[in-house]
């Protein structure tokens, strides 16, 4: 008789070293940082919108209006600059005062006075303006989601590996002006396969249905593309690099070996291409999309209630990056739980929540070591065979 799995409680040790409290000028340190350093990246983009900014952000935003924003973060920047050298802790004021001069360095190259004009469009540039406004949403949607509705209370906002997976959040939205490129031409060589009837009924529902639409057939696509990295043993070690993460947060998403991260963004593109729905349909599905992929990793014990049996939910989601066996091999799914129920890969077991995160074989903790970790395990596995 198969023994029942016995679940346990998560035991996150609290820190008091590590902690942002007000009064001691690290949280005024580091926002100031933050911001000279948003500041100084706003400012270039500003001065070379060609090679710095994507065409198809562009479209979305007023950069002109944004240059108000930048303003009032250049002068916050200076603000939380100056407190911390006024607050009681002097090992803070070393960061008050890089964020002071980065701001004034970004005042020197022009601030938020640049002429704002027309742009050369460019295929490949680094999205800058892609970078900046998906960190400022996330971390200020998603940081007081996490403050305010904790799973885990005693997690530390700068927890182990989150300079590791900043990286790969700058990564990941730096490059996007090559990831669409790359996932365009893969969708283009289905050209075979697009149906103008299809297409022309797709186009005459309602914006809303054609969302629908779009977020079964997309995750159909990447609940498969997931689990044939999980399933097939020359890619698991590429997509163990996303399972290394041991602590979740709205950061730890965005840790993927680059190989990952083109391929998902190439393979979700077929659907896309081929269903031909309305752009607006489009923009709805890629918001919901980036939300909800920064969402599912958050650590929030919001219940969602009766959608987290419909939709991928932070619970659902945090017992596919379980260690524990009942997980291992689970719940793959992107955007809704349909196609795990279907094909036998769902795991939700009550009301219970992970106790252990991460891959059952460390991985590199660095970077570069991941990187590599595909290479290097594929080449152990292939001498013991």
């Amino acid at each position: 008789m198969k023994e029942e799995y016995q679940y346990k409680h998560r035991e996150v040790e609290k820190n008091p070293a590590k902690e942002f409290r007000l009064g001691e000028g690290r949280i005024s340190g580091y926002l100031s940082v933050t911001l000279g350093v948003l500041s100084v990246l706003a400012v270039l983009a500003y001065l070379y919108p060609s090679y710095l900014t994507t065409t198809e952000l562009r479209k979305a935003y007023d950069a002109a209006q944004l240059q108000h924003v930048l303003k009032y973060g250049m002068y916050a920047s200076l603000l939380f600059g100056f407190l911390t050298f006024v607050l009681n802790r002097a090992i803070y004021k070393k960061y008050g005062l890089l964020g002071i001069g980065l701001t004034l360095v970004a005042f020197a190259f022009g601030g938020y006075s640049i002429p704002v004009g027309p742009v050369e469009p460019r295929e490949l540039s680094l999205g800058v303006d892609w970078l900046i406004l998906a960190f400022l949403g996330s971390a200020i949607i998603f940081m007081t989601l996490e403050k305010l509705f904790p799973k885990y209370r005693d997690q530390l906002i700068l927890r182990p590996a989150w300079d590791v997976d900043l990286f790969y959040f700058c990564f990941n939205h730096l490059a996007i002006s090559a990831i669409l490129i790359f996932a365009n031409y893969h969708a283009s060589h289905f050209d075979w396969a697009i149906s103008p009837a299809v297409q022309s009924s797709i186009q005459s529902m309602p914006v809303l249905l054609q969302v629908v639409l779009i977020v079964l057939c997309a995750d159909f696509v990447l609940y498969w593309e997931h689990r044939a990295y999980h399933e097939i043993k020359t890619l698991w070690p590429i997509h163990a690099v996303h399972h290394s993460i041991e602590d979740l947060d709205w950061l730890a998403g965005s840790r993927g070996h680059f190989v990952q991260v083109f391929s998902e963004r190439a393979m979700v593109m077929i659907p896309l291409y081929l269903l031909g729905a309305d752009e607006a349909a489009l923009n709805i599905y890629v918001t919901f999309a980036a939300l909800q992929a920064v969402l599912i990793h958050c650590n929030l014990s919001i219940p969602f209630g009766p959608l987290k049996y419909l939709l991928v939910t932070p619970q659902f989601h945090h017992w596919h990056h379980s260690s524990e066996k009942p997980a291992i091999d689970t719940n793959y799914s992107a955007h809704t739980v349909i196609f795990d129920r279907m094909f036998g890969t769902y795991h939700l077991p009550g009301d219970h929540w992970p106790a252990d995160y991460g891959t059952t074989v460390p991985l590199p903790r660095t970077v570069l070591g991941q990187t590599l970790y595909p290479i290097t395990a594929n080449r152990e596995r292939w001498k013991e065979i």
